[in-house]
């Protein structure tokens, strides 16, 4: 057997035996947890706590960033941006929130004139450190902004580090590329914890009418596809949909699914499409255009054969079906649409989906949840404040974080059931993690540790 199969079939097995033997040993090693989903396996995890009760370890952490933990066994994962523009890495305890070790990967680039769209700026809600980290327990690969992409070992050694700016060209995206990398396993065949490959999309304006573009060339919007272990270039695929200018601009991270054939799929949301690819080669397998609504921040879920997504700016959120899609290339029937749902949409927040409801969070808080088969109404409230940060759901509970520390736990269910509210003063950008039972957040000036 070739080693890098019997490596990963090995890690594979001691994850699976890892997950039988305790419930609460899962690891969160990207956005989004195991499945890039939100969801969380845990059943221990805490529903009240303050600054006062609950609070396990609060770590203060070099200012700022918003990217989300990745967490593996005893290790954190994170990425910042210093006052003087240095990016770091960083690796965490998580038995005590003690910086392990920092590793500075490069420098910020933020430099914009207020009239041209030929480069990026950065909203003041984030900057060079909004992409979150991603581990298969052995690396971890960190990306900023500038377009640095690196990968390190555990114990902080660089392995290799490239930026896709010099490959690829200068980013474009209007207010500050923020794409999380995913690995893919060539090996296995499948998305999530392992992976040979790392995988990085790069959606900006190009540039088509503006007056600072090079004469008669694009900026160029894209998937590209780096060897985990060298960086190495795997493929490259240009992604070219119907948007116009800012309509390009999208700020989501792909995720997978398992087709009718067996075989897994990536799947991607912005530039008013949406559409999926073989993360082995980078081809293009279905596509569904004509999601005129904006740029896009609010990112993609997929529950079983349905993916659900928002239309940029607070557009209709889909439930589209995938039982017509194929590997074709051929764009999907418009009854792929299942259901269009227009009221209080979310901007910035993705879905959740679990039991067969979809749960949403709108930017100035209107929370709702609606049946994922049809997309009616179940309920709708208001929660306090605005929110940036995606919910994430664990053991029956639905958690929403909002700008200002302030976290809603919901149960899970047809009906609004407020279980409980926990205040933290801290600013609340970043989206939460969960792993081995505890609750991570991370705020402007601190990690925060939740547990029983």
């Amino acid at each position: 057997m070739h080693p890098h199969i019997s490596s990963y079939l090995l890690l594979s097995f001691c994850c699976f035996c890892g997950s039988v033997t305790s419930a609460q040993a899962e690891n969160w090693p990207q956005w989004r947890g195991v499945d890039g989903t939100g969801i969380s396996h845990e059943t221990g995890l805490p529903t009240e706590w303050s600054e006062t009760k609950g609070i396990v370890w609060k770590a203060p952490l070099p200012p700022w960033g918003c990217s989300t933990p990745a967490i593996w066994g005893d290790a954190i994962f994170l990425t910042s941006q210093t006052e003087e523009g240095k990016l770091l890495a960083l690796r965490l305890s998580a038995v005590d929130g003690k910086i392990v070790w920092t590793k500075e990967i490069g420098a910020a680039d933020t430099r914009r004139e207020a009239e041209k769209r030929s480069v990026q700026k950065f909203h003041k809600l984030h900057n060079n450190a909004s992409p979150s980290p991603v581990t298969d327990g052995k690396t971890v690969v960190v990306h900023f902004g500038n377009g640095d992409l690196a990968a390190l070992d555990f114990d902080g050694k660089l392995l290799w580090k490239r930026n896709l700016q010099d490959d690829y060209g200068p980013y474009s995206i209007w207010w500050g590329h923020a794409n999380s990398p995913v690995l893919y396993s060539a090996a296995l065949g499948r998305g999530g914890v392992q992976g040979d490959i790392v995988i990085s999309v790069c959606m900006q304006d190009s540039l088509e009418g503006a007056a600072s573009a090079e004469a008669g060339k694009k900026a160029a919007s894209y998937v590209v596809a780096h060897d985990l272990t060298t960086g190495k270039l795997r493929w490259y695929t240009p992604r070219n949909t119907a948007a116009e200018a800012e309509q390009f601009d999208s700020y989501t991270t792909p995720v997978y699914r398992k087709a009718a054939d067996g075989t897994t799929e990536m799947i991607v949301m912005g530039g008013n499409q949406l559409d999926a690819y073989d993360p082995a080669t980078g081809k293009l397998r279905w596509y569904l255009g004509g999601l005129v609504g904006g740029r896009t921040i609010t990112g993609p879920v997929v529950d079983g054969n349905r993916v659900f997504a928002t239309r940029g700016q607070k557009g209709e959120v889909l439930g589209v079906s995938l039982n017509s899609a194929t590997a074709d290339g051929k764009e999907l029937p418009a009854e792929a649409v299942a259901f269009r749902h227009k009221e209080a949409s979310p901007d910035s927040c993705s879905p959740v989906v679990v039991g067969g409801r979809v749960y949403t969070i709108s930017d100035q808080g209107i929370a709702q949840c609606l049946d994922a088969a049809t997309g009616a109404e179940l309920w709708k409230e208001r929660l306090g404040g605005d929110y940036k940060a995606s919910p994430i759901a664990a053991n029956g509970k639905i958690y929403l974080l909002n700008k200002t520390g302030l976290c809603t736990v919901l149960a899970d269910g047809p009906t609004f059931t407020k279980v409980a509210e926990n205040q933290l003063d801290d600013e609340t950008l970043a989206s939460p993690a969960a792993a081995d039972g505890k609750l991570y957040i991370r705020g402007h000036a601190h990690l925060y540790c939740i547990g029983k």
